[in-house]
């Protein structure tokens, strides 16, 4: 479900351009476009698959030999659950439903930051 709405706000944003806005989170004052809106909503669902900065993974919680060990701490596991404070994995570890489509949203992520604006291209061309 959390994908869907990910996408749609994409597909919106597309749509309805950089002038509308939304306040995002509720309450805080802050204006977004439905891009930025959809780009929070998946950095809120990756980070509990990413390392925070002391370089542990939420999904793993306390299992030491995940977190530290060179051979297991890059090997993400999809959780069926995960516990609602710490973002620990619970239930089986081999799911590729709804938590396998978080790869597709870090890839989204990864590509959108490595990609140049439209203006920059346009002048990067321009100067060639």
């Amino acid at each position: 479900m959390n994908f869907l709405l990910v996408e749609s706000l994409q597909k919106f944003h597309h749509y309805l351009g950089d002038d509308f806005k939304i306040e995002c989170p509720t309450g805080s004052g802050k204006m977004m476009t439905l891009w930025q809106v959809a780009g929070e909503l998946s950095r809120r669902l990756t980070s509990t698959f990413l390392r925070d900065e002391q370089g542990r993974r939420p999904v793993f919680g306390d299992l030491e030999k995940f977190q530290t060990d060179p051979h297991w701490r890059d090997l993400i596991l999809f959780h069926e659950y995960f516990h609602g404070d710490s973002g620990a994995g619970v239930g089986a570890s081999h799911q590729t439903g709804w938590t396998g489509v978080v790869t597709k949203l870090m890839q989204q992520s990864g590509e959108s930051g490595q990609r140049k604006k439209p203006e920059q291209t346009v002048a990067t061309v321009a100067a060639d």
